[in-house]
Order: structure tokens, then C-alpha cells, then sequence
């Protein structure tokens, strides 16, 4: 018998019961295009989260963190046992900082790869407007340089504010959400509270909504002198260098070499961001992975539709036997029926996946500050990699799971059979 007939009698069964084929053509179908909005969605969650942080985010960020112990130039003695004269004691209280940043900044800009140096100062602190407080992260900044990494002046709910943040020594720029907490509107009056006790007046210049829910209600930014009188540092000390790349994707490779160069710990943004991303990716194929039993399902129907059809088919599967077909043809026949299910199934569950994918972006719905990133739509990103992916995990399972069945065919023995004696 050749490949031919096989796949012919293969059709004719098929054919004969049309309702039951087509409902499980569907089930394989509904579950195709059910994983692939999964992974559409899974997709566009974690690219929506990578987004935001590179837009809010430097791509590379040089700590105070010295990766070369700094050697004294008075040591005394030689070998293992040597000493350092020191004038003063360094106590662990002391915020570690970049000590001559624009010596530091000036290596770091030699770079190949770097178009933007931000050096920043942050402070914990609390902020109060009249009888309302809050804690907050204030990042002393030079404005212009900040806004070309962090991308803030497309996030400005006031449109000059970042340029009256330049010209204004003690202005303050909040997140909204900041702001809505402080009940705070354009050139309010501010204290910033440090731990020590120190009060610092500041005005409101105005408000930024990166979309990034834990930013914008504990981050407010200041003049980068302002910031180093609150921490109590020399005019060339930072506690950071924020980096912009010329290409996002060479971050990590340009962060080998900033550290090499400064001395200095240098992260690029998914290194900094892992916890997140992570975190994103791990739900993401969690959910991918629980979706998927919903092919075991269709498999078990396509497994029972194949038995249902050995059974019935029993006397003439006993009759081919007979007549010398092979238990391999028997075998082949039946699984080519699973094949042919998962086909039409897969085939169909494709372009109806899309369909619910494009559906599912059109949908709108208010933001909200609950979740970790504000976002008025469902992100997807849909790729032809993950359409091949699930139409041939969909054939698989329909073929897979009607081995059995087949397997049960092509073990029946014929002259049983055609006695009574064994009905399968």
C-alpha cells in the first residue's frame, strides 16, 4: 500500500464523520489561537516594562562604587606588612561619592559610544507642603543634560518647566504623583527635610509623568548645587553619572569599558533592572505554560476521536489485515488522521489568533496607578516565530495523541476479529 492510499483511506474516515472532525479541528484551533494571544501579550508585557525604563532610565550608570581599591601614595615599608599615614579618619556614615567628576566624565565622553554624561546627586528626604508630607528621592541634576537621557521634557506636564528649573537655584520639579500627594500645584513652596534636620526651601517649577507608577510618586528632581549643599559635598563630587549610548543594545558592552576607564562600578540598564525584567519574563511564561494545557485538552479529544473510529472501524481494519496490509500502513493511517486534525486545526487557530490579538489592541481603558506602570492599552507583540511555533506544537499534539488509538489498531488480530471473537 502505498504513502498515497494510506492518506486517502486516512480521508475517507475523516470525511465520513464530518461533525466530529470539525469539533475537534476546533478545539485544536480554539488553543492555537488562544497560546498565541498569550504569548502576544506575555511579549508585549515585558517589551512595555523594557521600554519605559529605557526611556525614563540611563542606559548606563557609573556608582560611587570604586571597583580598584584606592592605593595611598605615602605607604611605608614593602611587601604584605605596609602602612598609610592618614590626616583624617573616613567613617562608614560617609555617602561614598565620585570624587573630580568632570575629570571622570571627561574620560568617560573619549568613549566610543557615549553621546550623553549626567552627573546627579541623590538624597532621601522627607517633603512637606504645609501640613502634608511625604518621602521622596531628590536627584540633584543639570537639567539640560538630564532631560537628553531621561527624555523628561516629553513627560513635562508643564512645558517650560525643565528650563525654569535651570534658571531657578532652589526650584523643584515632582512627579505627579508626588505632587497629588503633597496637594502641590505650580510654584508651591516646599521643605526638604533631611535626616539631620536640615530644612531647605524649594519652589514648584513644575510636574513629569513618566508612566512608571514608583517614580512618579517618590521622585523629584533639583538643581545639581542644591543637591550637593543637602548631601554636603565639594563641588566636584556626585554620588552618580548617568550614561546615554548612541545604541541601546551595545549598553552592557560600553559599561565594561566605562568601568575600566572611571574606576568606578558601571551597570548598564537591564543589569540594574534584572529584579523587573525578571520578574516580567518568569509571569510571562508561567502564564504561557498554564495556557498550554488547554492543547492537552484538544489532544484528549483528538485522542478519543481516533479511538471512537478504531472501534468503529474494527471489521474493516481486520479486512485490510487480511488481505496483507501491513501493521505500519494501519498504524500510518490513523495517525495521519491525527495529523490532518492538527493541520486544519492549526491552520485555522492562526489567522483566528491574529484576529484576537488585533482586537485585543484596539481595546482602551482608563490608566490607573495600580499596577507597576500606567497604561491605557494591553501591549501586544506578535511575531510570525511565535505562529510557527504554535501551529507545529499543535500538529505535534494531534499526532501525538492519536498514537495510541493507532498503535490499538494495528494490533488487532484479523481472524478474531472476523470470528466475533474479539470486537477490539
Amino acid at each position: 500500500m502505498t504513502l498515497f492510499d494510506e492518506l486517502r483511506i486516512a480521508w475517507v474516515h475523516l470525511r465520513e464523520r464530518k461533525r466530529q472532525s470539525l469539533l475537534t479541528a476546533l478545539g485544536v484551533a480554539v488553543s492555537s489561537a488562544m497560546l498565541i494571544t498569550t504569548i502576544a501579550v506575555a511579549r508585549g508585557s515585558t517589551q512595555s516594562v523594557i521600554d519605559r525604563i529605557i526611556e525614563i532610565a540611563p542606559h548606563i550608570i557609573v556608582s560611587a562604587e570604586r571597583v580598584e581599591p584606592i592605593v595611598p601614595d605615602n605607604l611605608i615599608g614593602t611587601g604584605v606588612r605596609q602602612v598609610s599615614m592618614v590626616e583624617r579618619h573616613v567613617v562608614d556614615a560617609q555617602k561614598e561619592t565620585i570624587k573630580d567628576y568632570p575629570g571622570v566624565a571627561a574620560r568617560i565622553k573619549g568613549l566610543d559610544g557615549i553621546e550623553v554624561v549626567s552627573p546627579s546627586v541623590s538624597s532621601r528626604l522627607i517633603i512637606r507642603n504645609r501640613s502634608r508630607f511625604a518621602s521622596c528621592t531628590a536627584i540633584g541634576i543639570h537639567p539640560e543634560q538630564e532631560a537628553r537621557i531621561a527624555g523628561l521634557e516629553e513627560k513635562l506636564m508643564e512645558r517650560n518647566a525643565l528650563l525654569e528649573l535651570g534658571y531657578t537655584p532652589s526650584g523643584i520639579l515632582l512627579g505627579d504623583q508626588l505632587a497629588e500627594k503633597l496637594d502641590a500645584d505650580y510654584h508651591s513652596r516646599l521643605l526638604l527635610i533631611t535626616p539631620s534636620g536640615d530644612k531647605y526651601s524649594v519652589l514648584v517649577v513644575g510636574r513629569y509623568d513618566s508612566g512608571f507608577t514608583a517614580k512618579d510618586e517618590r521622585d523629584a528632581y533639583i538643581n545639581l548645587p542644591l543637591g550637593q549643599r543637602i548631601e554636603g559635598l565639594a563641588s566636584n563630587a556626585v554620588t552618580e553619572i548617568g550614561l546615554k549610548t548612541n545604541d541601546v543594545a551595545t549598553a552592557s558592552a560600553v559599561a565594561g569599558e566605562v568601568q575600566s576607564v572611571s574606576g568606578y562600578l558601571a551597570e548598564s540598564w537591564d543589569e540594574t533592572n534584572k529584579n523587573i525584567i525578571d520578574f516580567y519574563n518568569r509571569n510571562g511564561l508561567i502564564t504561557l505554560v498554564l495556557v498550554g494545557f488547554v492543547f492537552v485538552v484538544a489532544g484528549l479529544g483528538v485522542s478519543s476521536v481516533m479511538t471512537t473510529v478504531v472501534l468503529q472501524k474494527t471489521k474493516d481494519i481486520a479486512i485490510m489485515r487480511s488481505i496483507g496490509v501491513q501493521q505500519q500502513s494501519i498504524t500510518r493511517i490513523f495517525m495521519m488522521e491525527g495529523f490532518m486534525i492538527g493541520v486544519f486545526g492549526a491552520a485555522f487557530g492562526s489567522p483566528l489568533g491574529h484576529l484576537i490579538c488585533h482586537l485585543v489592541s484596539l481595546i482602551r481603558y482608563e490608566a490607573n496607578t495600580a499596577g507597576t506602570f500606567q497604561s491605557d492599552r494591553i501591549v501586544l507583540v506578535e511575531t510570525p516565530e511565535s505562529h510557527l511555533l504554535v501551529v507545529t506544537f499543535g500538529i505535534l499534539i494531534a499526532v501525538i495523541s492519536s498514537f495510541g488509538p493507532a498503535r490499538r489498531a494495528a494490533g488487532f488480530m484479523p481472524v478474531k476479529v472476523l470470528r466475533g471473537q474479539a470486537g477490539g
